[in-house]
C-alpha cells in the first residue's frame, strides 16, 4: 500500500515538473484591451498584440498600438493607445502586430519597449 502511494506521488510530481518545464521560456501574450490603462501590472517580457494606429509626431521610433477589436469600432469607441518603441522600420497603419518586450516607466507614463516586432496581418482600420 505504501509503495503504491509513493509511486502515485512520484507520478504526480513528474507530471507537474513536466508541465512547469514545458512553460519555461514561453512569453505571455496579451492584448491592448487586457493591458488597458494598467500597464504597471504587466512585468517581465510579454507579447503585446494589437493594430498599428499611427507614428508619434515627436519620436518616429514610437508607434501607437490599439486593440484589434477596437480597430473595427465605428462609434462609441474606447480607443486605448499604447505607445510602443520598436526596433526596426515601422509597420503600416492597420497592420496587426505582435510586439515582444517589456513595459518601462517614464515620468509621462509607461511605454512598451519592443525587442521584436512581427506583422501578423493587415487589418482594415474602422473610422
Amino acid at each position: 500500500m505504501q509503495k503504491t502511494i509513493i509511486i502515485a506521488v512520484a507520478i504526480v510530481l513528474g507530471v507537474a515538473l513536466a508541465v512547469t518545464v514545458g512553460k519555461v521560456g514561453q512569453v505571455k501574450t496579451v492584448t491592448v484591451a487586457e493591458v488597458g490603462t494598467n500597464p504597471q501590472f504587466f512585468t517581465g517580457t510579454i507579447t503585446l498584440t494589437g493594430v498599428m494606429a499611427g507614428i508619434s509626431p515627436y519620436d518616429k521610433g514610437v508607434i501607437g498600438l490599439m486593440d484589434t477589436k477596437e480597430s473595427q469600432c465605428k462609434n462609441g469607441c474606447e480607443k486605448i493607445y499604447i505607445p510602443v518603441k520598436y526596433p526596426a522600420a515601422p509597420p503600416k497603419v492597420g497592420d496587426e502586430i505582435d510586439a515582444t518586450g517589456k513595459f518601462a516607466k517614464y515620468s509621462q507614463g509607461y511605454m512598451f519597449i519592443a525587442e521584436k516586432l512581427k506583422v501578423v496581418k493587415h487589418a482594415k482600420v474602422g473610422s
